[in-house]
C-alpha cells in the first residue's frame, strides 16, 4: 500500500471508533466518514481501532460494517479492516469454495507470503473457521495440484538469504531430469519446490 497517506498527527483510536458509531447512527449510513478513517490508518491502527470498538460498544466492528454496507464497497471496507493475516485467512477460506480457477488465491497466498506471515495467516483461519487450512485445501483441491499446495502450506520454511551451493547444484540436476522425462509431480521435484528455502531454490535455479 505504497500510496497510502497516513495523518502525521492522527486521532485516537477512541476517537476513530467514536467517529465510526457516529456514521452508522440515523437514517442511512455515512460512508465518507467511514472513509475519512479507515482508509487513511494502517494496519496496527486498524486492529487497535476495533479492539476499542468492541470493548467501548460491546459489538465487533466487522460485524457493525457488515450490517451497515452492502455491495462491492461493504467487501473492499472489511477486506481493508481485517489484519493482513485474517485477510489471507478470509480469502483462502472463499477460495476453497470456489470452482478451480479461485486456486490461484491459494498459491499466491502460499508462494508469496514469508514463512510467519503464512503462519499467522494459518492461527487466523484456525481460530475464525475452527479448522486448519491445510485441512480445507487437501479436501477442495485434487490431483498434483494438491500434491503441490498442501506441502506449500504446511511446512514452515527458512526465509533466511543462507545458500548451500552443492546442494544447489545436485538438486539442479533432479529438476532439470524431472522436467525432461516430463515427471512434473514426481515426489524429489514436489519435495525439493516446497521445502527449500526462496533463496535456495533460486540458487538451483540458476544453477
Amino acid at each position: 500500500m505504497a500510496t497510502l497517506k497516513v495523518p502525521t498527527q492522527t486521532p485516537s483510536a477512541a476517537e476513530d471508533a467514536e467517529q465510526l458509531h457516529k456514521a452508522f447512527q440515523g437514517w442511512g449510513t455515512n460512508e465518507a466518514l467511514i472513509i475519512s478513517v479507515l482508509a487513511h490508518r494502517n494496519a496496527a491502527q486498524r486492529k487497535l481501532i476495533r479492539e476499542i470498538y468492541n470493548e467501548t460498544y460491546g459489538e465487533d466492528l466487522l460485524k457493525a460494517l457488515d450490517k451497515e454496507l452492502s455491495s462491492d464497497f461493504e467487501r473492499s471496507v472489511l477486506l481493508w479492516t481485517l489484519t493482513p493475516a485474517e485477510r489471507d485467512a478470509y480469502l483462502a477460506n472463499e477460495a476453497t469454495k470456489r470452482l478451480t480457477s479461485s486456486n490461484w488465491v491459494l498459491m499466491e497466498i502460499a508462494c508469496t507470503r514469508s514463512s510467519r506471515d503464512l503462519f499467522a495467516a494459518k492461527q487466523a483461519y484456525h481460530a475464525r473457521y475452527k479448522k486448519s487450512l491445510e485441512e480445507d485445501v487437501a479436501y477442495h483441491t485434487s490431483g498434483d495440484f494438491r500434491k503441490l499446495l498442501v506441502p506449500l502450506v504446511s511446512t514452515f520454511r527458512y526465509d533466511g538469504g543462507d545458500v548451500n551451493m552443492m546442494l544447489a547444484r545436485t538438486e539442479a540436476k533432479i529438476i532439470r531430469d524431472k522436467i525432461s522425462d516430463k515427471d512434473y509431480a514426481h515426489e524429489e521435484l514436489i519435495r525439493i519446490l516446497t521445502t527449500r528455502s526462496k533463496a535456495q531454490i533460486n540458487a538451483t535455479l540458476n544453477h
